[in-house]
């Protein structure tokens, strides 16, 4: 049975024990959440982790390594799963398009603890191909194979683009195309693959056999955005519409099911429409989780959009994500390196914090609560301890030799802290009585 399956069937998975005791929340109340789809729980088979990603839970956050065609190196993607692992991606997504990509999968997967997803159609497409030189000739019957085939590897969700199909395509038609495209590189090839054999797409068209295969092995179905916006002045427009009715539509079918699934969001959405973006699509899938990519409200950031979709997952967060992937340095300009993964992973769960700080007030507030009480009072170990990166901090402090006895060289003699204890040391003392 899936964990929905259990969850409906009433009873406490071993895995919901271990979520609901690691978040503080009650395991009857997780349960349930599991039982509606409003969480899913995604599991790496290889460790036996499991992660909760959707409402009452800390808002996730995913890293993505992989190979390309032009930048092909096995180890090199293993060191930056292992960095992402260590700076606290709580998700893994392998999304090579190039080399021995069956041989990547399943060593990416056992060199992590992390569940690990993917997306199917990258190599599909990538070793059709290779083989017939048009990703035209996909066989619609090796790709079902194929994604059988990386369920039992133990990928534990896929990044499946179903809702990019014949009437999504007329959409982006009649619209008059786009400003920045499609930038999707499953849905670009899919779109083609339809286009050029005038047939549905095959994912749409047999998802019963789809979910049947992910059912089997309780990989999560992430119903991706194979028409998501590119650009912030796509974002919200009818083709990104259409397909995210479309896999409202198809996250219910796949609950019916029990099948666990979630729904993908936009990359690219202006500042006042991340809100509602979040909204629409928890509104119209019934509480499914919602995975965003960034997301950026700006398209000229680079290098710097970690920082930009740094700003964008805050809000998503506080809106209601439930699992953004990081953005890098390298993000509309190369593949990502070792820094540029760990940069990118700490930005995120940074800014997800940020916005769980106003949607989970009186939880993930209480280290920001701590932080400033033991900053306050100039005691720097327990700073330390409620820091998001407290080896980043310390390293800083070391390598500065910023603190003098109690002051740091910020402010010296003029520390304003150790003033106002001149003034308020009483007061102060009732708030350590109270404590």
């Amino acid at each position: 049975m899936t964990e929905l399956e259990l969850a409906r069937a009433g009873q406490i998975s071993p895995a919901v024990k271990d979520i609901a005791s690691a978040e503080g929340i009650d395991p009857e109340l997780l349960r349930q959440k599991v039982a509606t789809g409003e969480v899913i729980i995604i599991k790496a088979r290889q460790s036996g982790k499991a992660v909760g990603v959707g409402s009452i839970l800390r808002t996730k956050v995913n890293a993505s390594i992989g190979t390309s065609s032009l930048v092909c190196d096995l180890e090199f993607e293993k060191r930056k799963a292992l960095l992402a692992e260590k700076a606290g991606a709580d998700t893994l997504m392998e999304l090579s398009a190039a080399g021995d990509m069956d041989k990547i999968r399943r060593e990416i997967i056992n060199t992590v603890s992390l569940p690990v997803g993917n997306v199917p159609l990258y190599q599909a497409f990538c070793e059709t191909i290779r083989h017939y030189q048009d990703p035209a000739k996909l066989d619609p019957e090796y790709l079902f194979d194929l994604i059988e085939k990386q369920c039992a590897d133990g990928i534990a969700f896929m990044a499946i683009h179903c809702g990019i199909n014949l009437f999504t395509m007329e959409r982006l038609e009649k619209q008059g195309y786009r400003y920045g495209g499609l930038v999707s590189k499953g849905g670009s090839l899919m779109a083609q693959w339809m286009v050029k054999n005038k047939r549905e797409n095959p994912l749409y068209e047999q998802f019963d056999r789809l979910i049947s295969i992910l059912k089997k092995y309780d990989t999560v179905l992430s119903l991706g955005n194979g028409l998501r916006a590119g650009a912030i002045h796509d974002s919200l427009d009818r083709a990104q519409i259409a397909e995210l009715l479309i896999n409202c539509e198809l996250a219910e079918l796949a609950r019916d099911a029990g099948c666990q699934v979630m729904v993908e969001g936009p990359g690219h959405v202006p500042l006042d429409e991340i809100e509602t973006s979040v909204l629409l699509a928890k509104k119209m899938s019934g509480g499914a989780p919602y995975y965003m990519l960034g997301p950026l409200p700006s398209d000229v950031g680079a290098p710097f959009d970690h920082i930009t979709a740094a700003i964008g997952a805050a809000i998503s967060a506080k809106a209601g994500a439930d699992l953004i992937c990081y953005v890098t340095p390298a993000e509309h300009l190369s593949l990502p390196n070792e820094e540029d993964v760990v940069i990118g992973v700490k930005a995120a769960r940074l800014a997800v914090h940020v916005g769980d700080v106003v949607k989970r007030r009186g939880i993930a507030d209480l280290k920001d609560k701590q932080a400033s009480k033991d900053r306050r009072d100039l005691k720097w170990n327990k700073v330390f301890e409620s820091l998001l990166f407290p080896e980043d901090a310390k390293r800083l402090v070391e390598e500065r030799k910023s603190v003098q006895t109690r002051r740091c060289s910020m402010c010296g003699d003029l520390c304003a802290l150790e003033q106002a204890e001149v003034v308020f040391k009483d007061y102060l003392k009732k708030d350590k009585l109270n404590d």
